[in-house]
């Protein structure tokens, strides 16, 4: 049994797969509690394989799920991963803070640590390769990131309530994508477009 608090179908709205058309499973809870969490993802309900196939298969054109959480690390594992990939057909995306090892069979990692890398008093992540390295950018040193092994990194501004502080986190995004254009900026497409 996976604790779910949603499954639903829009535009993967960040990153490289940027528009892809994606099934989202976002399971319940994380191992952190970031001040800037946009998620209420605390809640959920027990499902089954079966079950959770069932409603991805809702929507059968999808070529991508996504698990996306909270920490969806917390709850899969390979029977999760391969089963789901064998009973849907479609390829399997992973967002993750980085802090616990992945199942075998995910096709494209995203990781987007909220902690820094090695600092000592917090959650430690330990995946040091992945497809995309997303970073929400609030001005922290980008050198911290380099021993992720990586073939895409993208800077996120901070999304928060206040307009002003938006547009803030916004510029200081783009100036450290100029600074470091080895990075690449991503935007929460999905709130420009106004979609889930």
């Amino acid at each position: 049994m996976y604790k779910i608090n949603e499954i639903f179908y829009s535009l993967q709205g960040e990153g490289y797969n940027t528009g892809t058309a994606s099934v989202f499973i976002r399971l319940s809870g994380c191992n952190l509690h970031c001040a800037f969490c946009d998620t209420r993802h605390e809640e959920g309900t027990m499902m089954s394989l079966p079950e959770i196939v069932e409603q991805v298969m809702q929507f059968p054109k999808a070529p991508l799920i996504v698990l996306t959480g909270g920490e969806p690390s917390l709850w899969i594992d390979d029977d999760f991963v391969m089963g789901l990939k064998q009973m849907t057909g479609k390829r399997i995306a992973i967002e993750t803070n980085g802090t616990h090892p992945l199942p075998h069979g995910i096709d494209w990692v995203t990781l987007s640590p909220k902690t820094g890398i090695g600092d000592s008093g917090e959650v430690p992540v330990v995946l040091t390769h992945c497809d995309e390295l997303k970073v929400v950018y609030l001005g922290q040193d980008l050198s911290q990131y380099d021993r992720i092994e990586t073939t895409h990194r993208y800077l996120q501004p901070c999304w928060v309530s206040d307009e002003q502080q938006c547009c803030h986190n916004m510029q200081a995004t783009v100036q450290a994508v100029l600074d470091h254009p080895e990075w690449r900026l991503s935007l929460q497409t999905h709130r420009i477009l106004d979609i889930k």
